[in-house]
């Protein structure tokens, strides 16, 4: 089976690719998404092809990029260095260039697909209409986090411009035909259509408490509303969606925390991860082997905090831990399954929007909760006494580098808060330093789609013929 490129190219997807089912002989995507077992088979297919950017060049770009990470490597080659060194190439088709772009549609397209014919696929069963409507929940899901990532990975952040009119992604409601030749929309069109699939998914997903985090839920929806809507700084709806995702629960504690990371059959405060089994794992290799925390980023902690027991191994050496898990479900030695929404970051979120509502009380409470499951309650409590209301988004911010450090976070992170990128004195990258606003905070639109779509635009200085703001780039 082939499902088109944006620009009309083709790009070759076997049929365990987009539904992961054996099928003998030749079949249509309808015949495939005709009841209710090829809709469920087609989500499956879905989520895999969610997995195969979110484990990989995605989730790496949102560390190397940023400047809490080292590439002890990064002077000769190695994985991602061209994004360490922010010299990514639009030629680089085999690279986070093209596989971030085209793995992203494959997904945004498989999800597409089951939109499209769930509703037939419920008419059709009627018994089972709450079972179709959860399928098609999901992939609205999955379809808003495809748009809202590849947006992130090539466009600017959204407070880049005053009303969010510069170029982003294409919004694609359907997958588009081998002749069509869609252009880029706007930031605030993308995040307009993400936040619409979200409103939608709601209405179709009635679990507030993920029942099972390797499967979208309306408490996941809640999740992605709620960091949308910290992303476009709506910061009233950012603390209502981030409280609705909280509920009553309460972040892990001690061991049970740690757990989260080496014990892959324990959910503890997972909202949503996506489940390698059966998958090629490639997160644990890297952060294992190529990725470690930086000075940067160990100089933030207090000895006794309990995640550098993430940032270190036994022998008391700086390595990555999250991806390190010795308790997997099946054979996968190489087995992660990565974290789209944990409870934490809620947390992080609710302080973050309350603080910038000036709701300061209610700041401190969220922050205070993060801070005393790292420290415990006493240190907590000082670090919150000698913290003035003017320094309480600092801490946040700090904390939230911290917490969510090798989750794909950070560099996205810099740039919503128009930071520059600073990294530790050693660093083997050639940009040090990289000021904000930069056109090399994004990723060039691939040298393939450029040439299949002829409105495809491209991104200014990032890709080959073009120019940009002249912004200063790196010491």
């Amino acid at each position: 089976m082939f499902l088109p490129l944006i620009g009309g190219g083709w790009v070759g997807v076997s049929c365990s690719d987009f539904l992961e089912v054996d099928v003998k002989g030749k079949a249509t995507i309808p015949s495939f998404l005709s009841d209710p077992q090829g809709l469920n088979a087609g989500l499956v297919g879905t989520y895999n092809k969610m997995y195969a950017y979110v484990d990989n060049e995605f989730t790496k770009y949102g560390d190397v990029a940023g400047n809490m990470v080292s590439l002890p490597s990064a002077s000769t080659s190695g994985d991602m260095v061209a994004q360490y060194n922010f010299t990514s190439d639009e030629s680089q088709v085999t690279g986070a260039v093209g596989y971030i772009w085209r793995k992203i549609y494959v997904a945004q397209a498989n999800a597409n697909n089951i939109i499209e014919y769930g509703p037939d696929v419920a008419d059709a069963y009627p018994a089972q209409r709450d079972y179709c409507n959860r399928i098609v929940g999901q992939a609205l899901l999955i379809r808003a986090m495809c748009h809202f990532d590849q947006c992130r990975a090539y466009a600017q952040p959204y407070n880049y411009s005053a009303d969010a009119s510069h170029l982003g992604v294409p919004v694609l409601l359907r997958t588009p035909g081998a002749n069509d030749t869609p252009s880029r929309s706007s930031v605030r069109e993308v995040y307009a259509a993400v936040l619409g699939d979200l409103d939608r998914a709601a209405t179709l997903l009635t679990d507030a408490i993920a029942a099972d985090c390797h499967y979208g839920s309306l408490q996941a929806v809640r999740c992605m509303q709620a960091r949308v809507s910290l992303y476009m700084e709506d910061w009233a709806k950012a603390l209502e969606y981030a409280r609705q995702a909280i509920g009553s629960q309460q972040l892990a504690q001690g061991n049970d925390y740690l757990a989260m990371f080496d014990d892959l059959t324990r959910q503890g405060e997972a909202i949503f991860r996506l489940s390698g089994d059966k998958m090629n794992g490639y997160l644990k290799t890297f952060y294992e082997n190529s990725c470690v925390p930086a000075d940067t980023l160990l100089s933030l902690f207090d000895a006794d905090d309990l995640r550098l027991r993430l940032l270190r191994d036994a022998n008391g050496q700086k390595r990555c831990r999250k991806y390190s898990a010795t308790n997997v479900a099946g054979s996968e030695a190489k087995r992660d399954d990565p974290f789209l929404f944990r409870l934490s970051e809620e947390y992080l979120t609710a302080a973050e929007a309350a603080c910038q509502l000036g709701q300061y009380a209610d700041a401190r409470q969220y922050i205070r909760a993060i801070i005393a499951r790292a420290v415990g309650a006493a240190k907590a409590d000082a670090v919150m006494s000698a913290t003035t209301d003017a320094q309480l988004l600092q801490l946040i911010r700090r904390e939230r580098v911290k917490e969510l450090c090798f989750e794909g976070h950070n560099f996205f992170d810099l740039t919503r808060w128009k930071q520059d990128i600073v990294r530790e004195q050693g660093t083997t990258s050639v940009a040090r330093v990289m000021t904000y606003p930069n056109d090399r905070f994004v990723l060039p639109i691939p040298q393939d789609e450029l040439f299949a779509n002829t409105s495809m635009q491209p991104n200014p200085t990032v890709n080959s013929g073009t120019t940009g703001s002249g912004n200063a780039e790196e010491e």
